[in-house]
């Protein structure tokens, strides 16, 4: 359990249950994004273990925006969010999708409060074996799905594609974008010729893909990836390095997915998240969600196959992406359920 014995997991369960009887029948809201990724797995996975431990009912919305929900959570108007850590940088500078809030942004960033770490899976290519596309380079004069029209996921992949083969969108090939919730049919209907975007192991999306035919995965190129122009994107907020041998992926050679990599690994930039909640949530609240949470870690990787690849409870700064120029820290009581269980909490995360 990454550092979590056993007896303290069943300890920090107790410590949840115990610390949420007094507000067993509460109800907290939540956003997430939309199913087949890792921040919809663990809000629906918190929901599930605090109802069970009677910390709270979580009333989920499925398919949000996380720019919107992040800002809901700041503004006080949703608990509980996923969040990628990007997100919370680019509200307290007030950029980006956040222009509007100006230099309001930092006050209300400053109410943004994480209960725990794990990342949205690595950006890589994947294609169908007949379009022949065996590395970034020939994404050249190609269609190219990379994200939804806005938003962090469309800028890295962009800069995945750039740092990977020297290619820019709109120049070297065609970028077309569209709402996750059109992906399923994209990746099947042969509008495409390739797709950037970030995969889990296993990953849904490519299983979906298969149904119109063999698969493959190319990882950024080791020289590319290990470069000192690629590792300068993991000091950006938000970025963590993935790194996932072919063994571990959770496919089995021969049965329609193939890795494209010089070494049998996967290699890619990583978009590092959280599940955040107001600064002024009640400390014994953020502390016994946070333990159920701690609690059920082994249940959550065993009960959905990527969940173990997504860096779930790593609060190492560079697996996590906390610290540096990220502004987010950990709630106090989220802190003190990780340090019961036996995890250190970096200082610069607290």
């Amino acid at each position: 359990m990454n550092h979590v014995t056993k007896r303290l997991a069943t300890l920090g369960l107790m410590a949840a249950m115990a610390a949420g009887g007094a507000s067993a029948q509460s109800n907290l809201t939540a956003e997430t994004s939309s199913p087949g990724n890792s921040p919809h797995v663990s809000i629906l996975h918190l929901a599930q273990v605090a109802s069970a431990a009677g910390i709270a009912d979580l009333q989920v919305q499925e398919g949000q925006t996380l720019t919107n929900s992040a800002l809901n959570v700041a503004e006080g108007r949703t608990d509980i969010a996923a969040m990628p850590l990007i997100l919370g940088f680019l509200m307290s500078k007030g950029r980006g999708p956040y222009s509007k809030q100006g230099e309001a942004g930092a006050e209300l960033a400053a109410n943004l409060r994480a209960l725990y770490p794990y990342n949205a899976g690595a950006y890589g290519l994947i294609a169908l074996e007949s379009e022949g596309i065996d590395s970034w380079d020939e994404l050249k004069g190609k269609n190219v799905w990379n994200g939804p029209p806005r938003g962090a996921a469309l800028v890295n992949a962009r800069q995945a594609i750039f740092l990977a083969a020297g290619l820019k969108d709109g120049e070297d090939y065609t970028g077309h974008q569209a709402n996750w919730g059109q992906l399923p049919t994209l990746l099947v209907d042969g509008s495409m010729d390739a797709f950037v975007f970030p995969l889990t192991f296993p990953s849904a999306r490519a299983v979906t893909m298969q149904a119109a035919g063999s698969v493959v995965m190319v990882s950024t190129p080791k020289e590319v990836f290990e470069g000192e122009a690629y590792q300068k994107i993991f000091k950006a907020p938000g970025n963590v390095p993935i790194i996932v041998k072919w063994d571990d992926m959770g496919y089995e050679d021969g049965k329609g997915i193939r890795l494209i990599s010089e070494d049998g690994t996967f290699r890619g930039m990583g978009t590092a998240f959280a599940d955040v909640v107001h600064a002024d949530m009640s400390f014994d609240t953020a502390k016994a969600l946070t333990a159920a949470y701690i609690a059920s870690i082994d249940e959550l990787k065993a009960k959905t196959a990527y969940m173990k690849n997504v860096g779930v409870g790593m609060l190492d700064p560079d697996a996590s992406g906390f610290c540096g120029l990220n502004t987010l820290k950990y709630h106090p009581g989220a802190v003190a359920a990780w340090e019961e269980a036996g995890v250190t909490v970096p200082d610069c995360a607290k």
